[in-house]
């Protein structure tokens, strides 16, 4: 492997726990406020607002902002928790997912439904579906040891 490739991996490298944080904050940003804009086409508009469309559209806009920020919150607290339990304990497995969805449950979502009890609900909920899900082994993509790159790293001889 020569020296160019190696320092453009080094560059690329995106998997820091700070980078994997931001990217799910900003999944969870991007879902939420989709979902809150489907949920606020379900809900059933006001008699005083069918002919008005500002304040159907503010209301939509703020359904969107808290299913949005909700999410995103959710989505940052899972994956900064998971990676500082990862970080510390020096490993990879299911425990590091369950610790950080019970964290982003208990306090995203106890927050929300301002109650103990609450808490420790949506904190077991996603505790016990992220260890679920981790100790099944679904995985997005499994690394074989393969390198693949978009473009060539060898000159092209020019045709005649």
């Amino acid at each position: 492997m020569d020296d160019a490739a190696a320092e453009l991996r080094y560059y690329e490298e995106e998997d820091t726990p700070g980078m994997k944080t931001l990217k799910g904050a900003t999944t969870g940003l991007v879902a939420g406020t989709l979902w809150g804009a489907i949920i606020a086409t379900w809900h059933d508009v006001p008699r005083v607002e069918r002919n008005v469309a500002l304040p159907g559209l503010i209301r939509t806009l703020k359904m969107m902002g808290n299913h949005g920020a909700t999410f995103a919150a959710i989505g940052g607290v899972y994956i900064g928790v998971e990676q500082l339990v990862q970080n510390y304990r020096m490993k990879r497995d299911f425990i590091n997912g369950a610790v950080g969805g019970f964290v982003a449950g208990a306090t995203v979502l106890g927050y929300k439904g301002r109650s103990i009890s609450t808490a420790l609900s949506a904190g077991t909920a996603l505790a016990v579906t992220s260890g679920i899900i981790d100790g099944l082994g679904a995985t997005t993509r499994t690394d074989n040891g393969r390198e693949y790159y978009p473009y060539t790293t060898k000159k092209r001889v020019a045709a005649e």
